[in-house]
């Protein structure tokens, strides 16, 4: 089976439909279903099956797209190992993070990584984490760094095998006022004005279900995309907001006060389950451990 055509079948089965797939590899749809009538040729199996206007993957395609993943994976680490057949860790690694975490932790590995292994290639790319597992079984990156949705929970994936990092801590962050910084009751802020992230994004849900558990309904006073506009608006006094701790840039002149009854995010590393990871690869996950274990108290 040709493996051009394969990975025409694993992006179908990630996005959904033939223009997509056409639009990320820049062929024609029609091209795209004619290479994928030829996979089934070759597969000597129904891959597809008409729904329609659209197709969908029939069981059989499914299962060939699995192993499509984890061969191209192979195929990918394969040809990393023949570029540098000295034993050094070379070559190209995709690395893809939310951003508090591109500003802690993988833009710090990206210097460690110039400094002690200046032959990796080293990618990155910001991505949110609800975006991230998609993105990975896609092929779009090699790596991602993301995290639950605070409910002490890895997302269950059997494509996806997650590397545990750290423990993200959720804290008030009001405009400085001198106080000891002991822990808050999030009820206490209910006549407070919130800062949130955009509707339906995770940050938003996370303030907007916090308060309501609290027992009150925020009032809204900003809605930022960045976290850096965010804390602006909370260091001119203008309103409080709930961040992960690793999203609280210290530039900032605001008080982080831990809560009375503790929120915590489980940050990860992830990778394709059955992936053959390249020696460059398998290096950036060790350095990336290192610089995570380092931020942990103790």
């Amino acid at each position: 089976m040709n493996t051009a055509r394969l990975e025409m079948l694993s992006l179908l089965d990630s996005l959904g439909t033939v223009r997509a797939v056409a639009a990320a590899l820049h062929l024609s749809p029609s091209a795209v279903s004619a290479q994928l009538a030829v996979l089934e040729a070759e597969a000597h199996a129904e891959l597809l099956r008409r729904v329609g206007r659209r197709v969908q993957l029939t069981a059989a395609g499914r299962t060939l797209a699995r192993h499509a993943r984890v061969i191209l994976d192979q195929v990918k680490a394969a040809e990393a190992e023949l570029r540098d057949l000295s034993g050094q860790p070379a070559g190209p690694v995709r690395l893809a993070a939310f951003s508090s975490a591109v500003r802690t932790l993988v833009i710090p590995l990206a210097a460690r990584l110039r400094q002690a292994h200046p032959r990796i290639e080293l990618e990155i790319s910001e991505l949110d984490p609800q975006a991230g597992h998609p993105a990975l079984r896609r092929g779009d990156c090699d790596i991602i760094v993301t995290a639950d949705v605070i409910d002490g929970s890895t997302p269950l994936d059997r494509d996806v095998h997650a590397i545990p990092l750290l423990a993200d801590a959720v804290v008030l962050v009001t405009p400085q006022t001198g106080d000891d910084g002991g822990p808050v009751d999030l009820a206490d802020y209910a006549e407070a004005a919130w800062s949130v992230d955009l509707p339906g994004t995770y940050l938003s849900r996370l303030v907007t279900g916090s308060c309501r558990q609290a027992g009150f309904e925020p009032r809204v006073a900003g809605r930022f995309a960045s976290y850096e506009l965010l804390l602006a608006h909370v260091e001119a006094g203008l309103s409080v907001s709930l961040l992960p701790e690793l999203a609280v840039d210290r530039r900032y002149r605001v008080d982080v006060r831990p809560l009375r009854e503790p929120l915590t995010r489980q940050v990860y590393a992830a990778v394709r389950r059955g992936s053959a990871l390249t020696a460059a690869a398998r290096i950036v996950l060790d350095e990336l451990r290192g610089l995570a274990a380092a931020r942990v108290p103790g």
